[in-house]
């Protein structure tokens, strides 16, 4: 039978037994938040990086008009219950000044040094009613005792810094990129660590919650936090997503993605993705800033499955927000408005029957959205439902029409799950849950009618390559060849989007006019491309081709080089 806790009806709670994990007060104010907005500024910005080597120099940090308070005002517009920034990315430069190291914002010209962009911010939020947490990378490509034992502590003298100096903090995020090239002080080397023990997390963990009480902890490295990562950042977790994970063990994808029914720890997922293709400020990617269906598909693959939705604004190298970035997100706040605005099943008579809830319009009545929430705090519960529209005197069955491969989607609720379909004019609609793990108890049902929006236009600018052949001259070494020579400055790789097989993390371009002659074009990494396969840009100086050679230097994994697409402009 179905508890329902709704205004529309008036039903007690029944006596249930439930074993499973439930979530802490800490998680509850967590999931209750929704989404909240990620800031990545630092001395990427300025290098046109997503991941920096280590050694760049602090006199490049130079914003003319870093206002935070345009930050916080604009994230707050565009919805965001809170701001998590990146205090120190890969690269190893702090945002604060650190009493640490050198690298960090007291050596750079701006404000003479005496400046302090995570005050600025955590000042900035409390100003606008927004909550503040910090991105504290593990991995330090500057520092030169990274891979040694001293570097854990120096790690853990930073995190007590942020979490003693900046007020209330709501979460601590702990990226999972974990060792590989750096600067390393000038060792310019490759070091390798085991990102489960190196950094001692039981004993991290111990000291966040003495110094934090009333923080969640997001990790994907060792011991499981209070969040776990959804395993893409492409915006979305699986339409099945339990709230629960096993509490020891590995997560491989399949784990991350939908939870475990039985896990026996509460361990929800939180969906991490930018408003632009990359996580930094890149200004090619001005004009790819997410169309507003894109972010409200999103919305609905994040919060609208159990998860929250952590989305990204990249700071401008004037030290603002982008208007094209903050534009869209304000009107991302305002469309989630205006589909919420009028819940259909308030106007409706309710009625409850074992296991069948069905909300009777008493006139045809056009809707294209269900919403349901399960009180959480008493457990995860609901395995499966199903819902129908009654239509011209049949039961019609409606299906997610988000989910792909023949699924109707219609599993796990959570927190908040909503179903899209295809807009129906029906006197009822019948809900039904038809597994559960024990008495569902529904705390929310909603029906909405959402305004169609229209289907995404490609960039004009995004045009084919002409290329009249593209050929494998061995495993690792693409050929893309026409009849004649031709002019280019950019080159453009798709990863393949459905493994990690093949994708190219290392790279160097050549071009030839005669087959004989080969000039080097560029060389580099696409820096977080597994976790992030999005298109990856390579700009070059003008230079005059017949034929491309694009050489795997390293992949990810497997032995052959793969690609989802390939453009030359």
């Amino acid at each position: 039978m179905i508890v329902l806790l709704l205004t529309v009806v008036s039903l007690s709670v029944s006596s249930n037994s439930f074993n499973g994990p439930v979530p802490t007060e800490n998680q509850l104010r967590w999931q209750d938040m929704e989404m909240y907005a990620f800031i990545h500024y630092s001395l990427n910005t300025y290098t046109d990086q997503e991941w920096g080597f280590g050694n760049e120099d602090p006199q490049l940090f130079n914003p003319s008009d870093l206002d935070c308070r345009q930050w916080a005002r604009v994230c707050k517009q565009a919805g965001m219950k809170g701001i998590i920034f990146t205090a120190k990315h890969h690269c190893g430069f702090c945002m604060w000044p650190s009493a640490y190291t050198e690298y960090s914002v007291k050596n750079s010209p701006w404000k003479q040094g005496k400046g302090d962009v995570v005050r600025e911010l955590a000042d900035a939020c409390r100003e606008e009613g927004l909550k503040f947490a910090v991105y504290l990378s593990p991995w330090d490509r500057n520092h030169k005792d990274y891979g040694k034992p001293e570097y854990v502590t120096y790690f853990r003298n930073q995190l007590r810094e942020l979490l003693t100096q900046y007020g209330d903090i709501f979460e601590v995020w702990f990226d999972g990129a974990n060792g590989g090239d750096g600067w390393y002080g000038g060792a310019n080397e490759t070091r390798r660590i085991d990102g489960k023990t190196y950094y001692g997390w039981a004993e991290t963990f111990k000291m966040i919650r003495e110094l934090q009480p009333n923080a969640v902890i997001w990790n994907d490295g060792g011991d499981r936090g209070d969040l776990r990562w959804v395993g893409t950042e492409a915006g979305n977790v699986g339409e099945t997503n339990w709230s629960t994970m096993p509490s020891k063990g590995d997560t491989p994808y399949q784990m991350l993605h939908y939870g475990v029914e039985d896990g026996d720890v509460w361990c929800p997922g939180e969906t991490n993705t930018s408003i632009r293709p990359g996580w930094f400020y890149h200004e090619t990617e001005n004009e790819h800033v997410k169309s507003l269906s894109k972010l409200m598909d999103t919305y609905y693959k994040s919060v609208g499955r159990n998860s929250t939705l952590l989305l990204n604004f990249p700071i401008a190298p004037n030290g603002r927000i982008h208007p094209n970035d903050s534009l869209r997100g304000i009107a991302f706040k305002q469309m989630i408005d205006e589909v919420f605005k009028e819940n259909l099943a308030t106007k409706a008579r309710v009625t409850l029957k074992g296991d069948v809830t069905t909300i009777d319009f008493g006139k045809p009545t056009a809707f294209n959205r269900f919403l349901a929430e399960e009180d959480i705090a008493n457990g995860q519960r609901v395995k499966k439902f199903t819902l129908e529209a009654f239509v011209d005197g049949k039961w019609l069955p409606l299906k997610d029409a988000l989910v792909e491969d023949g699924k109707d989607g219609l599993t796990t609720i959570g927190h908040r799950r909503i179903i899209c379909f295809p807009t129906v004019k029906a006197t009822k609609l019948r809900f039904t849950i038809t597994s559960y793990k024990a008495e569902p108890i529904i705390k929310r049902l909603g029906i909405y009618l959402a305004p169609e929006l229209t289907a995404d236009i490609p960039n004009s600018g995004e045009k084919k390559s002409s290329a009249l052949h593209i050929f494998f001259g061995s495993p690792k070494q693409m050929f893309i060849d026409w009849d004649t020579d031709q002019t280019f400055t950019t080159f453009r790789y798709l990863p393949p989007q459905d493994t990690k097989d093949g994708i190219i993390t290392h790279y160097t371009l050549w071009g030839s006019t005669n087959w004989n002659d080969w000039t080097k074009l560029a060389s580099g990494e696409f820096s977080n491309i597994v976790n992030n396969p999005i298109w990856q840009t390579i700009k070059f100086n003008p230079a005059k081709v017949r034929v491309l050679r694009f050489e795997a230097d390293r992949l990810a994994s497997g032995e052959r080089m793969g690609y989802g697409d390939i453009e030359i402009k």
